[in-house]
């Protein structure tokens, strides 16, 4: 079940589109804003509200990789591996979050402080390699660097 809240601002972003079904990305993020992830409950009561099957909207959500579809952590740590990142040390950055968490992409930390995911491009090659926690954007990254950003998030 969606809560007035959420109803109310899934609503609003109904009103700006000329087709219902059109807004349905709009509908996942609020959600997941207020929920962490899209559950298949979740998926459900949104599917409906926006007259789509659950089937239909599961596409959309599961083609973008920033809806999460399970639970993630508190933090989500976006790391750049475009070609740009990677000839700029992207291995030694992975290599060192791998290490420091104990977690690969896809993998949420036991405490639930972060999860890691690769992204094809922040949009920031000229200061490579990069990675973006929550909306933070760190850029020109080095290991020493990485492990006082870390120390940020709780």
């Amino acid at each position: 079940m969606l809560s007035t809240d959420e109803i109310r601002k899934i609503d609003h972003e109904i009103a700006l589109v000329p087709v219902r079904k059109a807004a349905c990305i709009e509908a996942l993020k609020i959600v997941q804003h207020h929920r962490g992830w899209i559950s298949d409950e979740s998926l459900h009561a949104i599917a409906a509200h926006m007259d789509m099957s659950a089937e239909e909207l599961d596409s959309v959500a599961t083609f973008y990789n920033l809806i999460f579809r399970k639970p993630v952590g508190r933090n989500i740590i976006l790391l750049c591996d475009s070609i740009s990142c990677y000839v700029m040390g992207y291995e030694k950055i992975y290599e060192h979050l791998k290490t420091r968490l104990h977690i690969k992409f896809g993998e949420t930390t036991s405490d639930a402080r972060f999860t890691l995911l690769p992204n094809p491009c922040l949009g920031t090659c000229d200061h490579a390699p990069a990675l973006m926690i929550n909306d933070d954007l760190y850029r020109d990254l080095t290991i020493d660097k990485l492990d006082d950003i870390l120390k940020e998030y709780k």
